[in-house]
């Protein structure tokens, strides 16, 4: 059975994730900073050391990256590039700061963007983190960094990924998708990979 890391999972299991994932053949593994989201492993994304060299097929990371600081990401991707194996890849999704910076610039900093189950998420929550988590005192909520979709991509290529395939959500979803095989692949297989992984 294939195995994938759900990597900052909070609360969630293998239904939040990908379509793709979401099968009764792939084998979820939770993976989390804090203890309190009773999470199968318990660390950081810039030390994956309770995951053995190559033995994953695939990672999941869904909004994580961006509560790195800018010199954590390269750190954290050779990380998830080191745990899947030789055929294996990852999917990673993040706020896109192209388009919440678009709302900025029409000096809607704290307007309502969307609508989330945490309640109503504006520009300034997707810029440095969710105000309500952590005004509670979630201070993991907190963004140090951000990406575009250029920028994503090319973070991926420099951390040895072969092939990427990604796409820029515009409002409200206001986010990116990337998948990272890290051996070569084809452009028919990355294509196949989105279909299973990014959302419709």
């Amino acid at each position: 059975m294939p195995t994938f890391l759900h990597v900052g999972c909070g609360q969630k299991s293998k239904d939040r994730t990908t379509r793709g994932f979401n099968q009764p053949d792939w084998q979820e593994i939770r993976f989390d900073i804090d203890p309190g989201v009773q999470p199968d492993l318990l660390g950081t994304m810039t030390d994956l050391s309770s995951v053995g060299t190559g033995s994953l097929d695939a990672l999941y990371s869904s909004h994580n990256i961006e509560h790195l600081y800018p010199h954590e990401v390269p750190v954290a991707l050779k990380e998830f590039y080191r745990a899947v194996a030789d055929d294996g890849f990852i999917v990673i999704t993040c706020p896109d700061l192209q388009g919440i910076c678009e709302l900025v610039a029409q000096d809607r900093l704290t307007e309502p963007a969307y609508s989330s189950p945490s309640g109503p998420i504006a520009a300034i929550d997707v810029l440095y983190g969710h105000r309500d988590s952590l005004a509670e005192g979630n201070l993991f909520m907190a963004h140090r960094c951000g990406f575009t979709q250029k920028v994503l991509v090319g973070t991926l290529q420099e951390a040895g990924f072969g092939a990427v395939i990604s796409i820029r959500r515009a409002g409200p979803k206001f986010d990116l998708w990337a998948i990272g095989k890290k051996g070569p692949a084809d452009e028919a297989a990355m294509h196949a990979l989105a279909a299973l992984h990014f959302p419709g």
